[in-house]
């Protein structure tokens, strides 16, 4: 199989400390970074720990005695316990949360979002300004999402209420022509920022935002930087997606052969050094056990920034940099959107020529491939209502990053609606919302539009759905798409009418030639109905039984 470095890639790669190893690229879902010059300052200042749990959850069968579980379980000897205590504020508001890819808003269409349980409804009003507001009319509480933008103003499709860009009602058809438009009549407005290629919502609206709280990264700045992006909707929660991001342990058993990177016996023992830990997340590095360095650093920023960095002499002497970047956003309960970033100032030839469709279906197999046991992890943790530290079972030489998060989550969690931490627990207040796409005929013409789900096999609004979970965020996936089906249809059409034309020809030379020019135009079809469904169809384990 083709290799898809950005996506795919599962050994180690070179940093700084070790420029000339060898680079290896599916680990990138498993790992984040600061920026190079944080990470060369915090450096000598490392922890080497395998880092946090307790033995004490360790061997419920009692295959493991107490020294034993110490050695190879993540024990409490190198950090001191929080206690249960919420030991950090933190108020989940006052932050800026990852909304979507610039270039994918929609211009004619308004975008429903939602960030924990928050429903929003993102556009462009009628200068190209992005706008965001609470998704709900204040008249009888309709989706805006789920209605259209005429002349830029957003309007509710339910009785046809329109909202300037700054949430100002400005036109209800029903009231009389001398009685003026209630001041209550408006919309709560979210501030909205476009920063580096990525819509960033500040959640508060009742304390004024913070900019420097927006995220920078500093290499998608550097000449030449070209980056891959892709977003993903997904059906668990953000904590169990930002876990599996950051455990390389997992990649070489899932990921087996997905691309000639990723092999199962490869797994092997990790080791780990934390060199942060702050009220706004933690950093280290990590590598292989038996290397006498470690060669990857990862960092976990609040809310939900995972980010790597790396940067390596090229044959002029000159550096190159490499970013993977993930910014997970909670988008309800057992819910969340992942925009994926893999940047570098030096590109292959491969990825050059490679097709970003071909590029993000190969991506959207790797999270169907963790989807299933991440899914039913999310059904445990809401069945058992218990903290982490009473069901996992985490091990000194793979999960101290997932531990990290989980402690980090015991400091700042009671500031969220909802958290599952490692000694602490806040469930949901309400019951999860089940949502439904529009019905009925005008159903299939709302799928046209990217702000939209649809009706129908490919486009069932099901988060298990590959293309309701990307393709209809992505627009150049959803284009791609639309153009194969486009040229399926007249290579159909050409065939079959160069057939009857063969039939109706009297010359064998003719009726040979023709049918042979028929059978290509069929191939093309049958080319580009392969490529639809390449890129809409989930990708299932050859084990399972269908």
């Amino acid at each position: 199989m083709v290799s898809l470095r950005p996506f795919l890639s599962l050994s180690s790669f070179s940093h700084a400390r070790n420029p000339t190893r060898p680079t290896n690229f599916l680990l990138l879902r498993a790992l984040s970074s600061s920026s190079f010059k944080s990470v060369a300052t915090k450096k000598s200042s490392s922890v080497r720990t395998g880092a946090v749990a307790d033995a004490e959850a360790a061997s419920p069968s009692g295959d493991l005695k107490d020294d034993d579980a110490q050695v190879v379980l993540l024990g409490p000897a190198t950090v001191e316990e929080p206690g249960g205590e919420a030991t950090a504020e933190y108020e989940w508001t006052e932050e800026w949360y990852p909304l979507y890819l610039t270039r994918n808003v929609p211009e004619d269409a308004p975008l429903g979002l939602t960030v924990f349980d928050k429903q929003l409804v993102l556009y462009r009003d009628g200068t190209g300004e992005l706008r965001c507001h609470e998704d709900r009319c204040p008249h009888r509480l309709a989706k805006l999402s789920e209605g259209q933008l005429i002349d830029g103003r957003l309007e509710c499709l339910y009785h046809g209420w329109q909202f300037e860009g700054k949430g100002k009602c400005v036109k209800i058809p029903q009231l009389p022509s001398d009685a003026k438009i209630p001041r209550s009549a408006c919309l709560r407005t979210y501030e909205v920022r476009d920063s580096q290629g990525v819509v960033w919502v500040w959640m508060s609206l009742e304390k004024p935002s913070t900019l420097k709280k927006i995220p920078w990264f500093e290499n998608f700045d550097r000449p030449g930087f070209r980056d891959i992006s892709t977003v993903h909707e997904l059906p668990y929660d953000h904590s169990i997606l930002l876990e599996n991001l950051m455990d390389p342990a997992h990649i070489p058993i899932s990921h087996d052969r997905t691309d000639f990177t990723a092999k199962r016996e490869d797994a092997q023992p990790l080791g780990f050094e934390v060199t942060e830990r702050t009220n706004r997340g933690f950093a280290g590095w990590w590598g292989r056990a038996k290397d006498q360095s470690l060669a990857n650093f990862l960092r976990f920023e609040a809310p939900c920034v995972l980010q790597n960095n790396r940067e390596f002499p090229n044959k002029k002497g000159e550096m190159d940099y490499f970013t993977g970047l993930f910014l997970c956003r909670p988008t309800g309960q057992g819910k969340s959107m992942l925009i994926v970033r893999f940047g570098s100032t030096r590109s292959s030839l491969l990825v050059k020529l490679l097709p970003t469709w071909f590029m993000h279906q190969n991506a959207c197999k790797v999270f169907e491939q963790d989807m299933g046991f991440l899914s039913s992890q999310n059904e445990v943790l809401i069945k058992e209502k218990v903290p982490t530290k009473e069901l996992y079972l985490n091990l000194r030489s793979s999960d101290t990053w997932v531990l990290e998060y989980r402690r980090w989550m015991d400091k700042v969690g009671h500031g969220m609606p909802y958290y599952f931490g490692h000694s602490t627990i806040s469930l949901p207040k309400l019951p999860a919302i089940v949502e439904h796409a529009p019905a009925g005929i005008v159903a299939g013409a709302s799928a046209s539009s990217p702000a939209k789900g649809g009706i129908g096999t490919m486009h069932a609004p099901n988060l298990s759905n590959r293309y309701f979970r990307h393709i209809i965020h992505c627009r150049s996936c959803s284009n791609a798409i639309k153009s194969f089906q486009t040229w399926n249809k007249a290579f159909s059409a050409i065939a079959i009418t160069l057939v009857a034309s063969a039939i109706l020809v009297g010359g064998r030379q003719w009726k040979a030639l023709i049918l042979l020019s028929a059978a290509l135009f069929f191939g093309g079809a049958y080319a580009c109905s392969a490529i639809v469904a390449l890129n809409t169809t989930n990708f299932i384990r050859t084990h399972r039984r269908l």
